[in-house]
């Protein structure tokens, strides 16, 4: 560690970190990492340690660090046009071509793609969108938003709501009147006497059923759910959820949200999750693999028969009064024109695809009998491993204990990065999507030692 330091001083004394213990921060009792550089899935901080990155940031560095391609696309913007609002019809070379891009890459039934910043912001302009929506169409009453627990949409108030986990809910007088939740399709966590993944599938169809029921479908606008379960355990869906979720929606005229801000732009194996699981979303989020997280900006995208309702409003009403000031930003535009050149140059959705099926495979052979893994996932570049106190009869261990955390700082001490997630041990791995072989074989040593170091 440095001595006489500066900078870590300013930074306990001047820094309000996001999802941080405050107290223990600013006492200097919490851990302090300040990072310097990356390249590929590297990254390396200050006092010369070079760390894996097995959770590519937030699940966002998609193409890897030190892509130059981005970074020179950004200058130029910068030097042309730093900036110019998108209000009133006015438009970049960069953000249309984006917008054009995207939509090349989007499922079929969708018709046009406004930009945010961030995923949580995208998610607020998608539940004023389905408000607009159903005030255009004459229905007031139809607003609530049914969402799902452990799912995770941001953190503002309604995304924050939105979201299923009561960390973000916590002293935060959440979640808000409109939303109400239904159950996760977190298969491996089912209530006792379910067995099959279809009997589970129905159970979750059941429960959905009967919401609707007793909120009434004449009040429930819409429906949000990621393609797979994210910061809530990265839980891929039981066969045959999604399919059979959409004709519940569909029947009752409740719009489907897709927030892919995390699947989207490839780390699936698929462009998109709906794709991927045969989803038909009225609007889709999606922010990291945009622009793989170099500059900020998030995409709402949105379906054809929403797109017909919004246009019809303001021939009725005029200008849709809704905007920010960084819209389409011109910077985010032309990371984002990189970025997806870089994807697609490299091939990354197919090493999404079959690098991440290795990493899952490696990972259950290494851990699968491990008397405290309870269940090996993933899909794509996506994994998890789920810890537990007894595999056989899917008994946890008590919050209080911290496994997964500490597993996660034991592997830290090897070199590598994973997440402890929330509301459970379960370890989370979402790398770059050019992650290669050599790269996976690392993250699965590594975990393999540090769940032994800590469970034996």
């Amino acid at each position: 560690m440095l001595t006489n330091d500066q900078l870590g001083k300013w930074d306990r004394e001047s820094f309000f970190h996001p999802s941080t213990h405050l107290g223990q921060f600013a006492r200097g009792e919490a851990p302090q990492r300040i990072v310097t550089g990356g390249e590929g899935v590297y990254i390396t901080d200050r006092d010369g340690n070079r760390l894996l990155d097995g959770f590519a940031g937030l699940y966002c560095v998609n193409v890897g660090y030190g892509r130059t391609q981005i970074s020179e696309a950004i200058a130029k913007q910068a030097h042309e046009l730093a900036y110019y609002h998108a209000y009133a019809g006015h438009g970049s070379e960069a953000s249309i071509t984006l917008a054009k891009m995207v939509m090349d890459r989007a499922p079929d039934h969708m018709a046009r793609v406004y930009f945010g910043l961030g995923g949580s912001d995208a998610n607020e302009t998608n539940i004023k969108l389905v408000w607009y929506y159903n005030n255009i169409l004459g229905r007031p009453e139809k607003k609530k938003i049914i969402s799902r627990w452990r799912g995770y949409h941001g953190s503002g108030l309604m995304t924050g709501s939105l979201t299923g986990l009561e960390l973000f809910h916590k002293k935060f007088d959440l979640p808000l009147a409109q939303v109400v939740h239904t159950e996760a399709p977190y298969y491996y966590r089912r209530p006792e006497g379910i067995e099959s993944e279809a009997e589970f599938v129905a159970h979750c169809v059941a429960k959905l059923e009967e919401l609707i029921a007793a909120e009434g479908a004449d009040t429930i606008a819409a429906f949000i759910g990621e393609p797979v379960l994210g910061t809530g355990g990265i839980v891929p869906p039981p066969a045959g959820y999604w399919p059979a979720i959409q004709e519940v929606l569909d029947r009752h005229d409740i719009l489907l949200i897709a927030d892919e801000v995390v699947t989207g732009f490839g780390r699936l194996g698929s462009m998109f999750g709906s794709d991927h699981y045969g989803m038909k979303p009225d609007l889709i989020t999606s922010a990291k693999g945009l622009t793989s997280a170099y500059a900020p900006l998030s995409a709402t995208i949105v379906g054809q028969r929403m797109w017909d309702v919004l246009c019809q409003g303001t021939d009725e009403y005029g200008v849709l009064g809704h905007g920010w000031t960084y819209s389409a930003h011109p910077i985010g535009a032309a990371a984002g024109i990189a970025n997806l050149q870089l994807i697609d140059e490299l091939n990354l959705v197919r090493n999404a695809a079959e690098t991440g099926a290795y990493l899952t495979e490696t990972m259950r052979a290494a851990l699968g009998d491990h008397a405290h893994v309870g269940e090996v996932r993933g899909e794509g570049m996506l994994c998890a491993v789920e810890l537990v106190k007894d595999r056989d009869g899917r008994r946890f261990f008590d919050a209080s204990e911290g496994k997964g955390a500490k597993v996660v700082s034991a592997m830290l001490e090897r070199g590598v990065i994973a997440r402890a997630m929330p509301q459970g041990d379960i370890l989370g791995f979402a790398p770059p999507l050019c992650l290669s072989r050599a790269e996976a074989d690392e993250i699965v040593s590594v975990t393999r030692d540090a769940v032994a170091s800590v469970l034996g």
